[in-house]
């Protein structure tokens, strides 16, 4: 439709054409002349809304800010920019500016400063999610978690970590917080005032808020200390048993075991237990963002909750992929695309050392380690995808996420496997190193050389330098005693690849690339092999897969007919070339009968033992939106659920690697 151009759209096109003409000024490795001023207001319990006021420094002429959107730990781009409202640009005289929005770039906000501005404010909205279907909650009536970068506008032209940022952070009355940033002086007014910081150091620096919150020192150590922050709905789900944190304090002492070294000053888990508060896992160098249900200490602690692999993952990325980082995922600014490629190993190691950390530390106890495997090991092993994706094309997978829905198809379509399916090849590593050196080195070494190592190391060539000398003290930190900066190291494919000769020598390069290239189908089970270990399967669930069953509210017939079902008979996923699926099976159907009677679980789980000598084939009735069908399913394998039988007179590597240091 042609509307007729009014005289305010005609003078509005005439302010805002130049800016949307400008283009967007690159990252420089120059300091921002100036502090960028961040205040938060938190308070409005009511509404979820965050109140943002900057203050920084500018000059005459055109200005952009960028809003982030590639967030170190995403993996992918962003859309937060939506929840922005309420832009405002003003001089300190008060005088409103006319902004524009970038049309290629939405996330980039033009303006012209005029003659004799020496300072713009810029107020604004950050709307977080007051439903469900909007997003993930961060804010309730018990608790909150700041995330900086929702909250932000920065100057674009320079590097993110030559921007000095004085965040200020107003919360409710009565309410305690935690976060890697250490405050500049009293809290005032419910509003601290946390010391300047770079903006890379803010971003990567969340704050956890709320009325009921426990404080755990995980270790003694004066110069890098291990804080345990845990909130929670209400005060109950805070006693935790001297075992239990036991187990968190082993954690602290058996990755120190693992590494070698700490790389941060300080770090602070940031742990929420809640309903309502979003479920989260999300790393940062000095600190990490964990949530997840209720009842984390006050029950089920003696069953095998994946929960518990939560903590030893996100301390693990504090070494790899925070302190050592991909070369293409680093960037300059949080507005220029990051590369994946290497997240089998940012991702995928951390997987592995966070099950053997879980274990080690005593969160997870051996047999519960192993049942994980099993599940894990069975899920590739039944993962048709492989046939035509390979594991290293998945490493795109977060950003193909960011722009599709639900996966229908998950088995086929292939998902995140670099977190798992990466696990089972560093297993393969593991057990090779062990195999080749008979028992006297492992990749235990390979974490403490290429994680271990010092982080005034000299960069290799082609790699980005850290900055300034540092003295050998503060290198074993990570810390630059120039600015107290927590930097990365970074590295590539040949680094990785070279350290791993340095440990056992090998043509590892092809033992990576043959695994991560691979589309043959085959899982890689040769570790478990080599463990003294095989996978198996037998008609009884595990623990394991019990109490995922439980916390996933549906019944794993995976292995058999290939299909997830929930209890009121939906299906939540079919197996891709199972019977279920060459019977027409799909997640679109819901389960009514089992063989003329109405559906349950008892009665599925019988049908499908009942069939095996193919004298009672299972006949379901479905439900598709208004339609009805039956179909019938030959299948005669009975119930199968995953476990690791021990091989005979096979070593067992397994046990080694779970046993602590």
């Amino acid at each position: 439709m042609l509307l007729r151009p009014t005289f305010a759209g005609l003078l509005l096109a005439a302010l805002t054409a130049p800016a949307l003409a400008q283009p967007i000024p690159a990252p420089r490795d120059e300091p921002y002349p100036g502090t960028l001023r961040v205040e938060v207001d938190a308070t409005d319990l009511d509404h979820k809304v965050f109140r943002v006021r900057e203050t920084l420094a500018v000059k005459p002429g055109p200005l952009t800010l960028l809003f982030p959107r590639w967030i170190p730990g995403h993996h992918a781009p962003t859309e937060d920019v939506a929840k922005l409202a309420g832009l405002h640009m003003r001089t300190p005289a008060g005088d409103d500016l006319p902004w524009a929005r970038n049309v290629t770039d939405t996330h980039a906000f033009h303006v012209e400063v005029p003659r004799g501005v020496s300072q713009l404010l810029v107020e604004y909205q950050h709307l977080s999610p007051v439903t469900p279907e909007s997003g993930r909650t961060v804010m309730t009536r018990e608790m909150l978690g700041l995330q900086w970068h929702s909250v932000l506008l920065y100057p674009a032209g320079h590097e993110v970590r030559r921007i000095t940022v004085q965040p200020v952070l107003r919360l409710p009355a009565q309410w305690q917080s935690a976060t890697a940033l250490r405050p500049a002086g009293e809290t005032k007014n419910g509003a601290t005032e946390y010391q300047p910081v770079s903006l890379e150091t803010l971003v990567d620096s969340p704050v956890f808020a709320g009325r009921y919150m426990k404080h755990v020192p995980l270790d003694d150590n004066a110069k890098a200390p291990v804080v345990l922050h845990v909130m929670a709905d209400d005060a109950a789900q805070l006693a935790a048993t001297d075992a239990q944190l036991a187990a968190h304090r082993a954690l602290a002492t058996q990755a120190d075991r693992l590494f070698g070294a700490r790389h941060f000053a300080h770090y602070d888990f940031l742990f929420a237990l809640s309903e309502s508060f979003g479920g989260i896992g999300l790393e940062h160098h000095q600190s990490s963002e964990n949530g997840v249900k209720p009842g984390y200490f006050v029950k089920d602690w003696d069953k095998p909750s994946r929960e518990r692999w939560l903590l030893p993952h996100e301390y693990v990325h504090s070494w790899n992929g925070k302190f050592r980082r991909p070369r293409d995922l680093w960037t300059p600014d949080y507005n220029q695309p990051m590369r994946d490629s290497l997240l089998w190993l940012y991702e995928g190691q951390t997987q592995y050392w966070g099950r053997v950390l879980a274990a080690r530390s005593g969160l997870l106890n051996a047999e519960y380690s192993r049942q994980g495997l099993a599940q894990v090991a069975a899920d590739y092993a039944h993962r048709a995808g492989r046939n035509w994706r390979s594991l290293q094309d998945t490493t795109n997978e977060g950003i193909l996420s960011a722009h599709r829905g639900q996966r229908d198809w998950r088995s086929w379509q292939r998902s995140f496997d670099y977190y798992d399916e990466a696990t089972l090849i560093w297993l393969d590593a593991d057990t090779l190193i062990r195999e080749k050196t008979n028992g006297q080195r492992s990749l235990d070494d390979f974490a403490r050389a290429f994680f271990g190592v010092p982080s005034a190391e000299p960069p290799q060539a082609g790699q980005r330098p850290l900055g300034g000398p540092r003295s050998s003290e503060a290198a074993s930190l990570g810390v630059n005693p120039i600015d107290g900066r927590v930097e990365p190291l970074l590295y590539g494919f040949d680094d990785i690849v070279r350290t791993l000769n340095g440990v056992a020598p090998h043509d590892w390069a092809k033992f990576l690339r043959e695994r991560l290239d691979s589309r043959n189908g085959a899982a890689p089970l040769d570790g478990l092999a080599r463990s003294g270990w095989k996978l198996v399967y037998t008609d009884q669930p595990s623990d394991t897969t019990q109490f995922a069953e439980t916390e996933g509210k549906y019944h794993d017939f995976w292995f058999s007919l290939g299909v997830q079902v929930a209890a009121d008979g939906k299906l939540q996923q079919v197996l891709w070339d199972s019977p279920a699926f060459r019977a027409g099976l799909s997640p679109a159907a819901t389960l009514i009968a089992v063989n003329s009677q109405a559906f349950k679980p008892e009665r599925l789980k019988a049908a499908v033992g009942a069939n095996k000598d193919g004298s009672a084939p299972i006949e379901l009735l479905l439900r598709e939106g208004d339609g009805y069908r039956t179909v019938k399913i030959d299948y005669r394998g009975g119930l199968r659920y995953p476990k690791l039988e021990r091989m005979a007179d096979a070593t067992d590597r397994l046990e080694a690697i779970f046993a602590p240091r």
